[in-house]
């Protein structure tokens, strides 16, 4: 199982950072995960670089795809040219978005004509692409799923480790991250 976190110049930090973090806490042979672009390196949206293991035009080789979001993606989401790399499939691919990701998933047509969330700033944009933006942090239609604030990057990992693995894992998994009386304690 391989989960493909999507980067970008220009990316939100915590979007990859923290789910890299989070998914990662899995602890089991079969899981691995990545992340893919267009170049070995991008940078951030604070100056970060992050290295890339694969291109984004290998989207369909993983199980699972998340993108990222920033102010990187609002080109993104209106060049054909990146646009045609990706080939996805969500009758055998889980794909999630953080905050603004949803717009690569709008202009790809993969949310045309159902609910999604996003970043305010996003919502008048992923509108044009046909689809109804609401106001919750986390929405999911079968295995394409949009969750909008960087926290709501544990509801999307979650939903990820839930439904390739299992409820207990994930538990787990958000349990070792949640603040002190919250779910971990000093005993």
């Amino acid at each position: 199982m391989e989960i493909g976190i999507v980067a970008f110049d220009d990316f939100t930090d915590i979007d990859v950072f923290l789910p890299w973090d989070i998914l990662n806490r899995v602890k089991l042979p079969e899981w691995t995960v990545k992340i893919y672009g267009t170049k070995d390196l991008h940078h951030s949206v604070t100056g970060l670089t992050v290295p890339v293991h694969k291109e984004v035009h290998r989207l369909n080789e993983a199980t699972a795809v998340l993108f990222a979001s920033g102010p990187g993606i609002r080109k993104l989401c209106h060049n054909e040219d990146y646009l045609r790399q990706i080939n996805l499939d969500p009758s055998r691919q889980l794909i999630g978005s953080m905050c603004s990701g949803a717009l690569i998933l709008g202009a790809l047509g993969l949310l045309e004509g159902k609910t999604a969330t996003t970043y305010p700033t996003a919502k008048k944009t992923l509108e044009k692409f046909k689809v109804n933006v609401v106001e919750e942090a986390f929405v999911v239609h079968e295995n394409i799923a949009t969750a909008a604030g960087c926290l709501a990057a544990q509801d999307l990992c979650g939903w990820f480790i839930e439904r390739l693995i299992n409820k207990k894992v994930k538990n787990s998994v958000l349990k070792s991250i949640q603040p002190l009386g919250q779910g971990l304690s000093l005993s």
